[in-house]
C-alpha cells in the first residue's frame, strides 16, 4: 500500500547490507525494541487504507529501520495489466526510519507505534527473519487485496515467529469486507462507486480475517501472548487531521445529475446511449472476472444490472425489431428486480440505488414503445 521506485528500493537493500556488514542478520542487543508501524489514510489511491510495516530500533548496533511489504515498482513492463491480472510482484524493502517518517511528514500522514513485548530470543528469531526474507527471493510475492498485503504480510511473519496464530481478528468481525471498506473511500465518490460495482461474492463474506492496517492496530491493542498483552500503548509519532478532498465532479451531486438527466429526458437516443454504456461495463466485468485471479473480482453479480445482453436489446430495437426488443427489455426488468432484492441487505445498495431507478424507468420506456398495440375493435 506505499509505492516505491526501484532506484529507491536498490538504496534501501545496499543501505541495510552496510549496516549489517554484509551478513545475514546481527546479534540485538538487550535495548533493541521491534515495533509495528501503522501509518494515516491518504488521498492517493494507494494509500486510501493506510499501511503497515516493521520498525527495528537498536541503539547499540546504531541500528533504526523500517521493514517495509508494501513496495511495488511501476516501471514493471505491462503493470497495469499484471495489476489487473493480479500476477503483480510486491516485494519488501528497508528504510531508515529517518527517511520513513520524513516521507510521511511530508504526505502530512499520522504514524502510530505498538512495540512488541517479546523476548529477548523472539526479537532476535524476528529479526532474522526479516533479514532472511529480505536478502533472499522470498522477499516478492503475489499481491493480493484481501489475503496477502502489507498487513496480512506483517501478521504471518510476526505470527511465524511465535509458532501460533496468536495475532487474530479482534474488531469488525460481524461485518463483510465490503461494509468494511466503505468508509474508507470518503471523498473519492466514484472510486466508491467503482469498487461497489466491481467487486464480486468475496467482499460480501465476513471479514475475518486482518487485511488492513488499523484493524491490525485494534487487534495488537487486545491480543495476548503468554500471559500478557503482546504490544505495548500505542504511541502517536506524527499526528495529522487527513483532509478530505473535495472536486467538482468527484461527488454524489454529478452522479445524481447524469442519472436525472437520462430519467427526465425522456429521448430514445439517450436511453441507447445509457444502455450502451451499461452493457460495455458489462462486458468488462465478466472479462475481468474470467482474466484476473483477483477473487475478489469473480462472481459479480452487478452483471444483473449490467448486462452485456442490453447490447443485444440495443441492436434489436435499432433494426426495429419491436417483438424481440419488448422481450429483451422485459427480461431485462427482471433481472433489475432480482438484483434489487438481492441488493437489500448489502452495502452499496444505497450508491447504486438511482442507478436501479434509472435503469427500470429506460427499460419501461422500452416496453412501453415497442409493445404492440391492442386493437380496439368498435
Amino acid at each position: 500500500m506505499k509505492k516505491v521506485i526501484l532506484q529507491k528500493t536498490l538504496f534501501c537493500l545496499l543501505l541495510l547490507s552496510f549496516t549489517l556488514g554484509f551478513s545475514q542478520s546481527i546479534p540485538l542487543s538487550k535495548y533493541a525494541k521491534i515495533s509495528v508501524i501503522t501509518c494515516g489514510l491518504g488521498n492517493e489511491t494507494y494509500s486510501y487504507f493506510g499501511h503497515t510495516a516493521i520498525r527495528v530500533a537498536d541503539p547499540i548496533n546504531n541500528l533504526d529501520v523500517v521493514y517495509n511489504y508494501g513496495a511495488f515498482d511501476f516501471s514493471t513492463p505491462n503493470f497495469v495489466a499484471k495489476f489487473a491480472k493480479g500476477d503483480l510482484q510486491y516485494f519488501v524493502v528497508v528504510h531508515s526510519f529517518a527517511d520513513f517518517i520524513n516521507d510521511y511528514t511530508s504526505e502530512k500522514r499520522s504514524v502510530f507505534e505498538q512495540e512488541l513485548l517479546l523476548s529477548q530470543d523472539l526479537k532476535q528469531k524476528l529479526f532474522d527473519k526479516l533479514n532472511a526474507v529480505l536478502l533472499s527471493e522470498e522477499r516478492y510475492y503475489t499481491y493480493k487485496f484481501i489475503d496477502k498485503n502489507c498487513t496480512s504480510m506483517v501478521v504471518d511473519v510476526i505470527n511465524s515467529t511465535l509458532n501460533g496464530n496468536v495475532i487474530v481478528k479482534t474488531v469488525d468481525t460481524d461485518k463483510t469486507y465490503r461494509s468494511i471498506l466503505f468508509p474508507y473511500f470518503k471523498g473519492h465518490f466514484y472510486d466508491q462507486l467503482g469498487t461497489s460495482i466491481i467487486f464480486g461474492t468475496k467482499v460480501d463474506q465476513m471479514g475475518t480475517r486482518i487485511f488492513l492496517p488499523f484493524e491490525l492496530k485494534k487487534s495488537l491493542e487486545e491480543t495476548t501472548f503468554q500471559g500478557h498483552l503482546l504490544a505495548g500503548e500505542s504511541k502517536t509519532l506524527l499526528s495529522f487531521e487527513k483532509e478530505t478532498p473535495t472536486s467538482f465532479w468527484n461527488n454524489i451531486y454529478t452522479y445524481l445529475f447524469i442519472l436525472g438527466f437520462v430519467v427526465l429526458a425522456h429521448n430514445k437516443i439517450v436511453d441507447k446511449i445509457y444502455l450502451l454504456i451499461l452493457s460495455l461495463m458489462g462486458f468488462f466485468f465478466v472479462g475481468v472476472g474470467f482474466y484476473s485471479f483477483h477473487q475478489e473480482l469473480a462472481m459479480n453479480y452487478n452483471v444483473l444490472l449490467f448486462s452485456p445482453l442490453l447490447l443485444i436489446l440495443i441492436i434489436l430495437s435499432l433494426i426495429k425489431n419491436k417483438k424481440w426488443t419488448y422481450r429483451f427489455a422485459v427480461l431485462h426488468l427482471m433481472f433489475l428486480i432480482v438484483y434489487s432484492l438481492f441488493m437489500i441487505n448489502k452495502a452499496h445498495f444505497f450508491i447504486v440505488l438511482p442507478m436501479i431507478i434509472t435503469s427500470g424507468f429506460v427499460l419501461v420506456r422500452v416496453i412501453i414503445r415497442n409493445k404492440k398495440p391492442i386493437p380496439i375493435i368498435i
